[in-house]
């Protein structure tokens, strides 16, 4: 394992970049406040494309999986509003640091943009992280709530390994739309990265809404049965649905 993890020092992480500085700042920052216990790390390609798909329970819990993927050597890239690309010097740093666009338009145009990053991942061996519940959960007891089609959608496009993620304790540094917990420093926060869903079977059927949601369901269900076993009790029998419950599925959760 430690050898694994060597040789993914060696490759994307060891390539001078924007990456080197910003590595230096956030993970001594994030490793004050968190002690990241990393496990299945196997699962995440040494080189090459790749979706990660993490659930998604604190505004602070894209720095863990950020630190978790640099320590394995794989540059951690999200994928991100294509408005923001946009914007004088945050665009830049985007564009520098190989943040992929997502537009939120007219479907053709999404689709179009979808095949597009799809593409640009593959050309450059790039790996990138998507939440695909789009927001964090609001499951009162913060399991993953129902997922949205856009990581799948950008697996089936660009025929990409897509790595389901589950991590648990980053809730006890900043509680879902709370404030920050300084104190104790390094809380437990553990990570476990899952086998590549295998969505063969969807693939003839990728541009059809009804095939994309059963492919959402089934990485959604890996990510529920990881996060299931980090936290030691079973999953709720069913996922929990904004719509029926009354809820906004984006933007702050309203106490």
């Amino acid at each position: 394992m430690a050898v694994a993890s060597r040789r993914r020092a060696s490759r994307e992480k060891s390539r001078p970049s924007v990456f080197w500085l910003l590595g230096a700042v956030v993970e001594p920052a994030v490793s004050l406040l968190a002690k990241i216990e990393i496990s299945g790390q196997e699962h995440l390609p040494e080189e090459g494309p790749y979706i990660l798909a993490p659930n998604h329970l604190s505004e602070f819990d894209p720095c863990v999986v950020a630190v978790a993927v640099w320590r394995l050597g794989r540059a951690p890239r999200f994928l991100t509003k294509e408005s923001l690309f946009r914007i004088p010097v945050l665009g830049a740093a985007l564009r520098a640091t190989g943040m992929v666009p997502v537009a939120r338009t007219a479907s053709g145009a999404s689709a179009r943009e979808t095949i597009r990053s799809a593409e640009e991942l593959v050309a450059h061996g790039r790996g990138v992280v998507v939440y695909p519940e789009g927001s964090l959960t609001r499951d009162p007891d913060l399991w993953p709530m129902r997922g949205k089609t856009g990581a799948v959608r950008l697996a089936l496009a660009g025929d990409l390994p897509i790595i389901p993620v589950a991590h648990w304790g980053v809730q006890e540094i900043m509680p879902r739309y709370g404030k920050p917990r300084l104190w104790p420093l390094r809380r437990p926060v553990r990570i476990v990265f899952g086998p590549p869903v295998d969505l063969s079977a969807y693939r003839e059927g990728s541009t059809q809404p009804a095939v994309l949601m059963q492919a959402t369901s089934v990485v959604m269900d890996r990510i529920t049965d990881l996060l299931s076993q980090l936290r030691g009790i079973p999953a709720p029998a069913e996922r929990w649905d904004p719509a029926v419950h009354g809820q906004k599925e984006t933007g702050r959760l309203e106490p």
